[in-house]
């Protein structure tokens, strides 16, 4: 089977983010980039399956510019067959980088495409879901672990007080969450195998983006804390406090 795994490069998230002099960006001086952490889970499911199957091909896709090559490497020393580079602008537009991804998903023969169920630096959860609606496949979000039976893959989602199971018929998209697919490390032979590796760099066929960013800015500072007593007696005090300034309660 030929799986496509999509990935993003973000900020490290251990990283000091800083705005940068627009007002409208991060300032990247200093700044780690790596692949997003959730896209790491969808990498090793689908090395798993090859594994498993003992055969098929696992193709990293990204879109962005030509350091966005650093998160396919990544990807590639994982353990990664190949990987496509589609240059073009990263928008917060999310329908703008799923149509990106669909052009290049849609000629190719992969019945599964897997990525993190969100980017580690805007959340938004949204890229799988309009890549599956796209390419008129069944999807299913934030999933944990994973089978395929014959044509079709049994995914299972935790929900609150249990598990609940999701059958997909393939070709299909699915949303990795942290679960059974913890990532390996990159060995050193897949670090010095990752060099060899095919990178395709082609241009993104990319929509217009109808999402800017109009400002960013750094949180407040957090004020100090208040000691308000000892023991049940500080209880009233407490309670006051919360009721009348933090308007908790």
């Amino acid at each position: 089977m030929n799986i496509f795994v999509c990935v993003k490069r973000v900020p490290d998230t251990e990283t000091r983010i800083r705005v940068g002099a627009d007002g409208q960006s991060i300032d990247p001086d200093g700044v780690k980039f790596v692949v997003s952490p959730y896209d790491e889970f969808a990498i090793e499911a689908a090395l798993r399956l090859k594994e498993a199957a003992g055969e098929g091909e696992v193709t990293a896709l990204t879109l962005g510019d030509a350091q966005a090559q650093d998160a396919l490497r990544s990807a590639l020393a994982m353990g990664a067959d190949r990987a496509v580079l589609l240059e073009g602008e990263v928008t917060p537009d999310g329908l703008a980088t799923a149509r990106a991804l669909a052009a290049e998903i849609e000629a190719a023969d992969a019945p599964l495409v897997l990525l993190g169920v969100k980017a580690a630096d805007d959340d938004q959860q949204q890229v799988g879901p309009m890549l599956a609606i796209l390419l008129g496949r069944p999807c299913a979000t934030a999933v944990s672990s994973f089978e395929l039976n014959g044509d079709k893959v049994t995914c299972r989602r935790e929900v609150e007080g249990g598990t609940e199971v999701v059958e997909l018929p393939l070709p299909a998209v699915v949303t990795i969450t942290k679960g059974e697919f913890e990532p390996r490390y990159a060995s050193l032979k897949g670090i010095m195998a990752a060099k060899r590796k095919p990178l395709e760099t082609k241009p993104a066929q990319t929509a217009d983006s109808r999402l800017r960013v109009e400002s960013m800015e750094l949180p407040p500072e957090r004020t100090g804390g208040k000691i308000v007593g000892e023991g049940a007696d500080a209880v009233p005090e407490l309670v006051r406090l919360l009721r009348e300034e933090a308007n908790a309660l």
